[in-house]
């Protein structure tokens, strides 16, 4: 744990001690942070929240109630786990046969957004600023910038950076009505827009 406190823990979190934790991380009623789990700046980890050993969670994370974060797991910066999501780290799990060493990877890029309820299948890549609505179950990859919703998880269309849905016009260009980027559609792939 880090030597010097740099981040609030309420005095009923439980912090382990070779866990590294940011500053201004703010860790609520109940959680548990586990060794050698790794947890970035201004990041807010919600009440009843479990990170397991070697989770690697980015700055600006928000991560709500009751949340399990398991080993395999990894956040980049700015990503929101909705109250309750689950996170699985076994393909194939049974209670009768141990299978730490087959833990796989779930990777969530920058931005993307995980709604309350959701569960997210180990071994998958959910891409930047996606959108996984409240609920669904996400069996495979999302792109960068999906609104995904449903069991099984199935793309609905695009939203923007700022989390609004886009509406192409003739397919190619859409404007987020907040920020006012603008965006391109190519080959079931969007982007931004530089200007």
């Amino acid at each position: 744990m880090n030597t010097e406190t740099t981040f609030f823990a309420h005095p009923t979190a439980v912090i382990d001690d070779s866990s590294i934790i940011g500053q201004h991380t703010k860790i609520w009623h109940f959680s548990h942070i586990m060794n050698d789990s790794k947890i970035g700046n201004n990041c807010n980890i919600g009440q009843n929240v479990v990170i397991s050993p070697n989770v690697i969670i980015g700055n600006g994370v928000k991560i709500q109630n009751n949340v399990s974060v398991y080993t395999g797991v990894i956040c980049e910066d700015d990503v929101f786990l909705g109250p309750s999501m689950v996170f699985t780290n076994v393909i194939n799990p049974r209670s009768f046969i141990v299978r730490k060493t087959e833990f796989m990877e779930t990777y969530v890029e920058k931005g993307a957004s995980i709604g309350a309820n959701a569960t997210i299948i180990c071994g998958i890549r959910i891409g930047r600023y996606a959108m996984i609505g409240a609920g669904a179950v996400i069996t495979k990859p999302v792109p960068s910038y999906a609104l995904v919703v449903g069991n099984p998880g199935k793309q609905i269309g695009w939203v923007s950076k700022n989390g609004h849905r886009l509406s192409f016009e003739n397919n190619t260009i859409a404007t987020c009505p907040e920020s006012g980027q603008k965006y391109q559609l190519n080959n079931d792939t969007i982007s931004p827009i530089l200007s």
